[in-house]
């Protein structure tokens, strides 16, 4: 047998999960972590690892690595961090924001406090800057703890240090400020280098391990999700989307044409010939816990008759502030008139956000993406089935629950897939 394994490093632990060929889960282990050091990254990785099990540790031919997007580090030439890494919501950077608009062009992924590239700019004023040599990111620089080859990054990681994923290069106007320091980036699922020896042989891995470039956990959430991607034929997953019904919606949708406009918060990620496109509405779960403990939310959807709308137009939202599909930050929550009826009005929670849903779809058809043919949905909401019904009614095309849900899983994918194509 021939395993394939993915790690996903999130916000708050870190998730192991082994696949065999048919995409079944072996084996899977996870760990919490109350602080984000690289010291704590690197022993999370080995345990993880070690707690697979020898058996199936064995057998794992191909890793791949997904982190939070735009966690970042600056390094010197053995790898060494320079300081602790700026994690993807650090915003200390926020007054190198006006600098970078000055050399990046307008509405420019770039253009944010969180930015890769704006922890650069803040690297770059601290007294260790001179002793830099590799500029990272999370899945880079962990993954290297396997493969040893420092200074590489994937097309994923990179786009938020403003990596040219149209043409697969740096542009000019970046290229020639920071060069010395930027990774190399190669696409996702690129092979980089076995498993250094040692490090196999402590972790009981075998010699001819290939770790592959990873992704971030947001596009591993969405590989894992069973939409029909393949590293080969990515004209088979034209229009394939998925919808994470969590706190908030999000949704991304694979697309032939690629899709940017900062009003509405919207990018693409470049998904091998294919474009990912996604937007992220301010509604979703955390309204419907302003109103109902989960558990009310269970029994009152059972009881909702889905083939009844409630007749209601309500925009949920927690607070007033909307960006996608709707770009205002003073929109009001429209959650009235709320009937005596606790199912019609959970009914009618839900309805608004399955036409929210429809109208981020039609947003993206509208600025030029592929409309969608099915849409895959994930998060706590892929539970609830009255929804579910809604979300289909509302969209008119076919919606089903993720097959799974693990971001560590679609890294384990990504390998899997890889390793196929390396190997074929």
């Amino acid at each position: 047998m021939t395993y394939a394994l993915g790690l996903d490093f999130g916000t708050s632990g870190a998730r192991a999960i082994a696949i065999d060929g048919a995409g079944t889960i072996v084996a899977q282990t996870q760990q919490s972590f109350t602080e984000q050091t690289s010291v704590v990254w690197r022993s999370v990785l080995e345990s993880l690892i070690l707690d697979l099990g020898a058996e199936v540790r064995a057998e794992v031919k191909a890793i791949a690595i997904n982190g939070t997007s735009s966690t970042s580090l600056l390094c010197d030439g053995s790898g060494v961090p320079l300081m602790e890494p700026l994690m993807y919501n650090d915003d200390r950077a926020k007054g190198f924001v006006e600098g970078l608009r000055a050399i990046a062009p307008p509405n420019h992924t770039v253009l944010s406090a969180t930015s890769s590239l704006a922890k650069l700019l803040y690297f770059q004023e601290q007294q260790a800057f001179g002793q830099a040599r590799y500029f990272l990111h999370q899945a880079d620089w962990i993954a290297a703890q396997l493969h040893g080859t420092w200074g590489v990054s994937d097309y994923h990681n990179s786009l938020k240090l403003g990596y040219d994923v149209v043409n697969l290069r740096y542009p000019d106007w970046l290229r020639g400020r920071f060069e010395p320091l930027l990774p190399r980036v190669v696409a996702p699922g690129t092979a980089i280098g076995l498993v250094i020896s040692n490090v196999a042989d402590r972790l009981g891995l075998p010699r001819d391990c290939q770790v592959y470039a990873g992704t971030t956990d947001s596009i591993a959430a969405f590989l894992a999700s069973g939409v029909r991607w393949s590293s080969t034929d990515h004209r088979s997953s034209l229009g394939e989307a998925v919808t994470s019904l969590g706190s908030t919606l999000v949704i991304k949708l694979l697309s032939d044409r690629r899709v940017e406009d900062s009003r509405y918060g919207i990018y693409s990620h470049r998904l091998g010939n294919l474009w990912l496109v996604g937007g992220a509405s301010n509604t979703g779960g955390a309204v419907l816990r302003k109103f109902f403990e989960d558990g009310a939310i269970a029994e009152l959807s059972g009881r909702i008759d889905v083939d009844r709308p409630s007749g209601l137009d309500y925009y949920p939202l927690t607070q007033p502030g909307e960006r996608f599909p709707i770009n205002d930050p003073g929109l009001e929550p429209r959650v009235e008139p709320r009937p005596e009826d606790p199912v019609r009005f959970l009914q009618g929670l839900l309805e608004g956000m399955a036409r929210i849903e429809a109208e981020g779809y039609r947003l993206l058809r509208d600025l030029g993406a592929t409309a969608p043919a099915s849409v895959v949905t994930a998060g706590g909401g892929a539970k609830n089935l009255a929804w579910m019904a809604i979300r289909g009614r509302c969209l008119g095309i076919p919606v089903a629950a993720a097959l799974q849900q693990e971001a560590a899983y679609g890294s384990a994918r990504l390998a899997f897939l890889s390793h196929q194509a390396v190997n074929w």
